[in-house]
């Protein structure tokens, strides 16, 4: 007797990589606000996580399960650096760190983060980059 599965839903995969890169961006920026530092070293761990998400979703290997390996690591990334943007902002002014977020703006979120990862930090997140397409392929 032979059993074949079915294929898996197309959206499971998504889905999961919402939920997981927003979950990690969270535990990250929990993580850079405990200790005042950027902790740019879990970019790699975003992507591996980003990677065994791909691989539970039973999404097939290839490029696009490169492609969104990359995206949902570089969107874990973004959420986290503006997290702890947000955080840092939200301290001074008394806000909790999720009011902050949604009222700083794209720009000031972004030259934050300029000014908050040293060269160091951004090999961290490039080398995350490239794990990210390497594991998930």
């Amino acid at each position: 007797m032979e059993t074949s599965q079915a294929p898996p839903p197309r959206w499971l995969a998504p889905l999961l990589l919402l939920v997981g890169s927003s979950g990690f961006a969270a535990a990250w920026i929990l993580l850079a606000f405990a200790r005042d530092r950027q902790c740019s070293w879990m970019a790699v761990l975003a992507a591996l996580d980003a990677a065994m998400l791909l691989r539970l979703s039973r999404m097939p290997s290839g490029w696009r399960r490169a492609s969104l390996g990359v995206l949902s690591t570089a969107a874990t990334i973004l959420l986290a650096n503006w997290g702890i943007a947000a955080a840092q902002m939200g301290k001074v002014m008394g806000l909790l760190p999720w009011e902050s977020m949604i009222r700083l703006g794209p720009v000031f979120a972004w030259t934050l983060a300029n000014l908050a990862n040293p060269p160091a930090d951004l090999v961290w997140l490039t080398l995350a980059l490239v794990l990210g397409a390497a594991a998930s392929r």
